[in-house]
């Protein structure tokens, strides 16, 4: 079956034509232009573009952060491009799209510990007892490989790359049916930006479907099933993730894979990268 033949059912996310402008009407500024594609259930797409591209947008567009202009968001069957509110409100309440912004420290309310940023979207959605709360957190703190330890501290007591991944526990705790992720390894160290690529890679192995936005190549390639690529607002490029490796068509998309770096070169040799992986994998 080819994947214009898939079952609507299959489809978890489906972009439609969407533009988006920016400015008042006298002054406006387009910055996407027919945005069309679809998430399948199951499936790890990467979107890939320069700062400035529109890949932000595109983002807070699915999540009603940002009103298109034209065109439409299906989500889990649902047209949510004309959603209230309230509609709103209550599909974030219910968890099933969560969304990783790019700087963690700022996503996170510092006045919370980790143990209560962690049970917040559980209590809002009043379907679990309080112990069933601390089972579910104790899964997602040892699924990103975090110690018990830190739930009792503040987001400033954290590292980069812990706080990237309490964000990750925070986004899957609810179970979410997309997982919408904006460029969440950029500001890490090497180290840390292959210890969260290889959790990733073990979501996608779970099965979680993810719309994985960066500007790097080489950290979208290894998690990916295919890779959406978006220049200057428009999608030039759309493939599976081997094939746009391999055989780049657009000009832009050729520049991205001559510049890419790789998960076998930079600042963390073999030896570490094989050392991350054993402990990401109990060993």
């Amino acid at each position: 079956m080819s994947r214009n033949d898939a079952p609507a059912q299959d489809r978890l996310l489906q972009v439609e034509g969407l533009d988006v402008h920016y400015g008042r009407r006298t002054h406006r500024t387009q910055v996407l232009w027919d945005t069309t594609f679809e998430v399948r259930r199951g499936e790890s797409v990467g979107l890939i573009g320069e700062t400035g591209s529109g890949k932000t947008t595109l983002a807070r567009a699915i999540v009603g952060l940002v009103r298109p202009s034209a065109g439409r968001v299906v989500v889990d069957g649902k047209d949510v491009t004309a959603f209230t509110g309230r509609q709103w409100r209550a599909l974030r309440r219910d968890g099933s799209v969560q969304y990783v912004f790019q700087d963690p420290l700022r996503s996170l309310d510092p006045e919370l510990t980790i143990r209560a940023t962690l049970r917040e979207p559980l209590q809002l959605q009043r379907r679990l007892s309080a112990d069933a709360i601390d089972e579910r957190i104790a899964e997602q703190l040892e699924l990103v490989r975090l110690e018990p330890e830190l739930l009792d501290r503040y987001p400033s007591e954290l590292s980069g790359g812990q706080r990237q991944r309490i964000l990750l526990a925070r986004a899957l705790v609810t179970d979410p049916a997309l997982l919408i992720m904006d460029e969440p390894v950029s500001a890490l160290d090497a180290a840390n930006r292959v210890l969260v690529l290889t959790l990733l890679n073990r979501l996608r192995d779970r099965g979680v479907s993810m719309l994985f936005i960066s500007h790097d190549l080489g950290s979208v390639a290894g998690v990916t099933d295919r890779v959406l690529v978006l220049y200057r607002g428009e999608l030039v490029e759309t493939g599976s993730t081997a094939d746009v490796v391999r055989r780049p068509r657009h000009p832009y998309a050729r520049l991205l894979i001559g510049s890419a770096p790789t998960l076998t070169t930079g600042a963390v040799n073999r030896a570490e990268r094989d050392e991350l992986r054993r402990l990401l994998d109990g060993g």
